[in-house]
């Protein structure tokens, strides 16, 4: 029991910080930010929020997203977490989560036009 709490410390500890500092060709997440203007801090969300933002940045780079779509689409994820994300009340977060969602799907449709890897070919 207490091995199982140990190993799931770590990994949620490895989770936390997966790909948020970059690395094998991927930017750190402050840098894709930084692309469109100012950084925002998404608190616990950071992690999902940096997994659509580097999918959309994916299909930016191939040229199947252009570069004020992408800069639209990372305002509209800051506009959303500064109007219900960070909020505690849960109809808020609630209703940031399910925007997330959306967008990550969304995000993960523009990778997939320009990442054969995706498409299983």
């Amino acid at each position: 029991m207490i091995g199982a709490a140990v190993l799931a410390a770590a990994c949620a500890g490895c989770a936390n910080t997966s790909g948020l500092i970059g690395g094998w060709r991927a930017p750190p997440f402050a840098q894709l930010q930084q692309t469109c203007g100012q950084p925002t801090d998404y608190g616990a969300d950071t992690q999902a929020v940096y997994s659509a933002v580097y999918d959309a940045w994916v299909a930016t780079r191939h040229g199947k997203l252009p570069q004020a779509q992408f800069c639209s689409f990372q305002a509209g994820l800051a506009q959303q977490y500064a109007a219900h994300g960070a909020l505690a009340e849960a109809q808020g977060r609630n209703q940031w989560v399910t925007y997330l969602n959306e967008q990550r799907a969304q995000a993960l449709s523009w990778r997939a036009s320009a990442d054969s890897t995706l498409r299983g070919g």
